[in-house]
């Protein structure tokens, strides 16, 4: 049989070509809103990191929240990780407000970094997760997104795109299970000119 198998191996395919145009939207803010919208998340233009308190302040959730963890200038925090050895503490967390590096209109994604965090945990024990990332820093695709990944000046990062969700066989969608039951982007929009 293992006779049979190597005599039918396919040729090696060449590899792609990467030097090609690839997708680029006539409004990438708006892209990116719809790809965050459609996984659940919600997206907030600003035009000043101050405005960020304002808008959670009308939300219920952020109203009764006892625990806060900021790395958001503007934002209050009143739970500092570097004083927290163990990350299991961190699991009555109401709200996690966090820098995001940049988005990606192609698939409604912020890149993240442990880089000022001393739990990379935050971002997936928090009851609801803020980031908080410059209009201006939103690419139309992850190849351009991809060129602008340092690999190796943190010990981690990845892309993250909307609450926690999980469906089980009956196709029954349940934000929040093993997660943020929220996510928020707040965009804060550039002095003058978006996109090139």
């Amino acid at each position: 049989m293992l006779a049979a198998i190597r005599a039918h191996q396919l040729g090696e395919a060449a590899l792609p070509r990467l030097d090609r145009d690839w997708i680029r939207y006539d409004d990438p803010l708006a892209q990116f809103t719809k790809l965050v919208e459609s996984v659940g998340g919600r997206v907030v233009f600003i035009d000043r990191e101050a405005e960020i308190e304002s808008h959670l302040a009308e939300l219920p959730a952020y109203q009764g929240a006892k625990q806060i963890v900021s790395y958001v200038g503007s934002i209050a925090g009143n739970i500092d990780l570097a004083t927290i050895d163990d990350p299991h503490e961190l699991e009555t967390v109401d709200w996690a407000i966090l820098p995001g590096a940049f988005g990606v209109s192609e698939n409604g994604a912020i890149w993240v970094t442990d880089e000022q965090l001393k739990h990379r945990v935050i971002y997936f024990i928090t009851q609801h997760l803020v980031l908080v990332l410059p209009a201006d820093q939103i690419v139309h695709n992850l190849h351009e997104a991809y060129a602008r990944l340092q690999i190796g000046t943190s010990s981690q990062g990845l892309f993250m795109s909307g609450p926690s969700k999980t469906a089980d066989i009956e196709q029954s969608l349940v934000i929040g299970a093993h997660g943020p039951r929220s996510l928020t982007v707040f965009c804060v929009r550039p002095a003058a000119g978006l996109l090139g």
